[in-house]
């Protein structure tokens, strides 16, 4: 098995969203949880920007819309914060476009909305602009 990348900083990122979760629980809408995780980043003086804009660009031209990821931690993690029952195939593609507009390695695709933190880590293999 190869090393994790960013080891180090997501454990600290998802030990945030379990302090988040612990205290909140599930039921919330997801803004709450940003908030939330805004204040816990904030008071561990993890840099993070939140509601980061992304441009997509298509065969050389620039879209007018954009992508916004919910954080972007450490200037290289995308963190995607949801709050619904399971994890659906649609938002792991919707990290996968966020690492590919971005050209950041890692993912983490957090979701508040069930019993048990529920969290899943998305590596872009770089070769084949395809996720692990």
């Amino acid at each position: 098995m190869s090393d994790l990348i960013y080891k180090d900083e997501s454990y600290l990122i998802i030990g945030k969203c379990f302090e988040v979760h612990n205290n909140l629980g599930p039921g919330f809408l997801e803004i709450v949880y940003k908030d939330a995780l805004e204040q816990e980043f904030n008071s561990a003086n993890i840099p993070y920007e939140r509601e980061k804009e992304y441009i997509v660009n298509y065969k050389g031209k620039l879209l007018p819309h954009k992508f916004f990821a919910d954080f972007v931690v450490f200037d290289k993690i995308i963190l995607e914060v949801k709050a619904v029952s399971g994890i659906p195939d649609e938002f792991i593609a919707l990290a996968i476009n966020y690492l590919k507009v971005s050209n950041n390695k890692l993912a983490l695709l957090i979701n508040f909305g069930e019993i048990k933190l529920n969290y899943k880590r998305i590596v872009l293999d770089e070769k084949r602009k395809e996720w692990e």
